[in-house]
């Protein structure tokens, strides 16, 4: 019995060890992003007991750390206290995917849930054997994943490119990678075009591929996170609205790519501009008529330009057609083809040919046209665009995209040349010299002049004999050619480019030739001769017709120019340094437009040297004369009052600017602008006489005192007053040399000088014994004051004043010192203050008298109090009723 009881433990024995338990979870570590869900599976192999396994989550922080209980599937309250809000919400679960695996998942993955997780089995095998619970590192990393789309252009032409721009861009804190996905959707349905990553790799849409491979669609990797996705020659099925998508992936042990978290924005809406939309074509010539005539044997240029958004993604068929009949052709690949039928017809006509000048324009040229080339010509273009995709061969990459037709030009061919009328006359007469003039030369009855057809002048003078050439001589003026360029003739050239001459076109059929001054020379017979042009298809101008018109003479009576100049008197100088002023007028006569040089001469005498002062040239240049004292050129002003008006002024006369003054006027005059000045005439004004007598100024003076009296120690202060009269000089030109004096003895004959200040302001003090201080100022220009300071009594007295004016003369500008002027006297008395001397002995004596009375009043009663106390004491005896009481 022992021996089966061993047997039969041994065999399971046997039996548990060939079969043990294994626990897995998904491989690790996990990194995944805040805010997405997270899953994590566990299963269990090889158990024994019952089918149906149990499952236990927990969570630590570290892996040595402390473990916290999540979830379970056979304990509901399993979970830690700090998750069963998350649990009971739902945020973290487990779901029971077999009877042996079960996922957890955590809806919202936080930053606090990174850690290691544990998937534990509860044991239902009879030998405890392998391992029951299984280990995973969760890492749980901030969203930083950005996705900035460009927005692209809202219309993008047929044919032409589109650039969708993406930047995709997270925080790099651990290993994963990015991909980039373009999809366009049209209504609900979005179809992806193309996703870059994450491992570098392109994977395309369906209905892209095709177009990938050959090169329809471009991938343009950036910097920084950008991105670009580049699709050519677009089309109407190119239109939709383009979304980017950004994705962020994680690269986990057994080479699974999981994706953490993805981003996407829409990039705006596209729109496709068909090309038959934007494609315009314009037929021109060279004149911007839209009708053209010609003569036989010209050439016919017309221009055709081809305009359109995606011009340089097209392939333009090009033809025109005369009266709807095509003549010739440059196909899509720049083949010339030109109609040869009808060889009969196309016998008479011109030579066609078709050339591409630039991006869009094409020229037609028609070489010895005749009257079979004349109608309606209007160029047709065709608008291919290159389809997706290479077929087969080569062949079938184009489609036509759009037609269009210009406008008609129609094109004449004739031989009929242009009449018309000239008639030259004078719209301004001149009546002399430097007057101005104009002839208006006037073109009518103008038929069969061309559209477009223009009407040139050519200007022509014959001279009078003597005025510069024989009646016979003809000069060319000038000419306005049919494109309106100016064309000089040689003799006239520097006076049309001055502007002393000018050539105009005022109206289309009306010309003027003017004069700013004409000269004696120009007296003569003019002509004009009117020319008319039309413009040929090379759009060169043809000369069809000419016309002359009658000479027109022009002349006038020649004088001689005089000038009267009158002086006249605005300021009178009476005195020395008033200021004079007189004006000098001009009248011309037989004189047109002219300047003006003036001199300002004067003489002492009518008999003496004649002086100049001051010249004026006609371009208003001011010099001084020789005769102009250097220091007093600031007090002469000459100037220009008027046209034909001068003033002159002299500011402080002296008695040497006495004498006569006049005006010497010369007129000049420009035969045109640019011209040195050429002199006409001149003349003198009548005389202007400067003549008074030197009075000098007077002066007084006034002295006096702010008080009579004072105190010792207080200041007085005593004032010397000037005045002026008469011939007053100016402030700067007036100076005082002021003394002041004192006396003991009222009226006293000896005076004692206290103080002294110059006329430069440099003041003198006199020794002085007392304590008292002086000072002196000046108040202003003719007040000066003597300030007295600590006054004692030997400052009693009796004061004056004397001073010295100096003034510049006028006359002569020199400093001249006129009489001596004594003041009145003034005394003043120091009065001695009886109180003021006694007042501090006094108080001085009072306050020590009290002090000691007080201190020999304290000193009594302490030594009564100390010293003088009685120590015997007779107690004082009561009333009877008090013994009565105590009985």
């Amino acid at each position: 019995m022992d021996k089966c009881l061993f047997a039969l433990a041994w065999g399971l024995l046997l039996l548990g060890g060939a079969s043990a338990r294994v626990v897995t979870v998904s491989p690790g570590p996990l990194i995944r992003v805040e805010g997405q869900q997270v899953s994590i599976r566990c299963d269990v192999k090889d158990y024994a007991g019952p089918r149906e396994q149990d499952f236990d989550w927990m969570m630590s922080r570290e892996a040595d750390g402390q473990k916290i209980k999540i979830i379970s599937t056979i304990e509901t309250s399993f979970s830690n206290p700090s998750l069963s809000k998350r649990v009971a919400s739902g945020d973290i679960s487990v779901v029971r995917l077999q009877d042996d695996e079960a996922e957890l998942k955590i809806a919202e993955v936080q930053l606090l849930d990174a850690g290691f997780y544990w998937c534990q089995t509860p044991s239902t095998d009879v030998v405890v054997t392998g391992n029951y619970e299984a280990q995973v590192q969760l890492t749980v990393i901030p969203n930083t994943l950005k996705v900035s789309p460009q927005t692209p252009p809202p219309a993008v032409s047929e044919g032409s490119d589109l650039t969708l721009s993406c930047n995709v861009t997270r925080e790099l804190t651990h290993p994963t990678y990015l991909s980039v996905t373009w999809s366009v959707k049209r209504g609900a349905v979005s179809e992806e075009i193309l996703t870059f990553g994450p491992q570098g790799d392109v994977v395309t849409g369906t209905r892209f591929a095709r177009r990938y491979a050959d090169g329809g669609i471009r991938l343009v990797p950036g910097q920084n996170g950008k991105f670009e996705l580049v699709i050519t020659r677009v089309t109407t099925s190119d239109e939709g609205i383009y979304e980017c998508n950004g994705t962020e992936w994680t690269h986990e042990d057994g080479g699974k790519w999981i994706k953490i978290v993805e981003s996407t924005k829409e990039m705006g809406t596209v729109g496709v501009t068909p090309t038959g939309r934007s494609l315009s074509v314009k037929a021109s010539s060279s004149s911007s008529s839209s009708s053209l005539i010609l003569s036989p044997g010209d050439t016919l240029t017309l221009f055709c330009t081809v305009a359109a958004d995606n011009l340089a993604a097209l392939a333009l068929e090009v033809s025109w057609l005369a009266d709807g009949r095509e003549i010739v052709t440059m196909d899509r690949s720049g083949v010339v083809i030109s109609n040869t039928s009808n060889g009969a017809a196309l016998a008479k006509r011109g030579e066609a040919s078709l050339e591409r000048t630039g991006a869009g324009e094409y020229r037609l040229s028609v070489r010895g046209v005749s009257d079979q080339d004349g109608g309606a010509y209007t160029c047709r273009t065709r608008a291919f665009v290159e389809k997706e995709g290479r077929s087969v061969g080569g062949g079938g990459r184009w489609h036509m995209a759009a037609e269009k037709m210009s406008s008609p030009q129609t094109v004449t061919v004739s031989d009929i040349k242009p009449s018309f009328t000239v008639t030259l006359q004078a719209a301004v007469t001149p009546q002399m010299a430097s007057d101005p003039a104009e002839l208006t030369c006037l073109v009518t009855n103008i038929t069969q002049l061309p559209p477009g057809g223009r009407l040139a002048v050519d200007w022509e003078h014959n001279p009078l004999p003597g005025t510069g050439g024989t009646a016979r001589t003809s000069h060319l003026i000038g000419s306005l050619d049919g494109r309106g360029n100016l064309v000089s003739g040689s003799m006239y050239a520097d006076r049309l480019k001055s502007g002393a001459l000018s050539l105009s076109r005022v109206h289309p059929n009306t010309f003027n030739l003017r004069f700013v001054r004409i000269q004696d020379v120009d007296m003569g017979q003019f002509v004009c001769t009117v020319s008319a042009w039309s413009v040929s298809s090379q759009g060169d101008l043809v000369k069809t017709a000419e016309a002359r018109s009658s000479a027109l003479a022009v002349r006038w009576d020649t004088k001689r120019p005089t000038l009267n100049v009158i002086a006249k008197r605005i300021r009178e100088a009476s005195v020395g340094g008033a200021t004079f002023e007189m004006s000098c007028s001009v009248n011309a006569e037989n004189l047109g437009e002219a300047g003006y040089s003036v001199l300002i001469q004067s003489q002492e005498s009518l008999q003496g040297n004649v002086r100049t002062i001051m010249t004026l040239s006609p371009d208003n240049v001011l010099q001084h004369g020789g005769a102009t004292d250097p220091n007093r050129r600031d007090n002469l002003v000459l100037t220009k009052f008027g046209p034909a008006e001068f003033r002159f002024r002299l500011a402080g006369v002296q008695l040497s600017d006495r004498g006569f003054y006049w005006c010497a006027i010369t007129a000049w005059t420009k035969q045109q602008p640019g011209q040195m000045w050429t002199k006409a005439t001149s003349s003198e004004s009548n005389k202007v006489r400067i003549n008074f007598q030197e009075n000098g100024p007077s002066f007084s003076i006034a002295f006096h005192s702010d008080t009579s009296s004072v105190y010792p120690w207080e200041t007085a202060k005593m004032e010397c007053e000037l005045s002026v009269s008469g011939s007053s000089p100016k402030t700067d030109d007036l100076a005082y040399e002021v003394s002041w004096f004192f006396t003991r003895l009222r009226g006293g004959p000896t005076t004692t000088q206290v103080a002294s200040m110059d006329r430069f302001g440099v003041v003198k003090k006199s020794d002085r014994n007392s304590s008292s201080d002086i000072s002196v100022e000046r108040k202003d220009t003719h007040t000066y004051l003597l300030n007295i300071f600590g006054t004692q009594d030997s400052d009693s007295g009796e004061y004056h004043c004397i001073a010295t004016p100096w003034y510049m003369s006028a006359s002569t500008g020199s400093w001249i010192e006129a009489g001596e002027l004594i003041s009145s006297r003034v005394f003043l008395t120091v009065k001695f203050a009886v109180w003021e001397s006694l007042k501090l002995p006094l108080l001085y004596g009072s306050s020590a008298s009290l002090g000691v009375g007080l201190f020999s009043l304290v000193l009594g009663l302490v030594c009564a109090h100390c010293c003088c106390r009685n120590t015997t004491h007779t107690p004082r005896s009561r009333n009877k009723l008090m013994d009565l009481e105590m009985d």
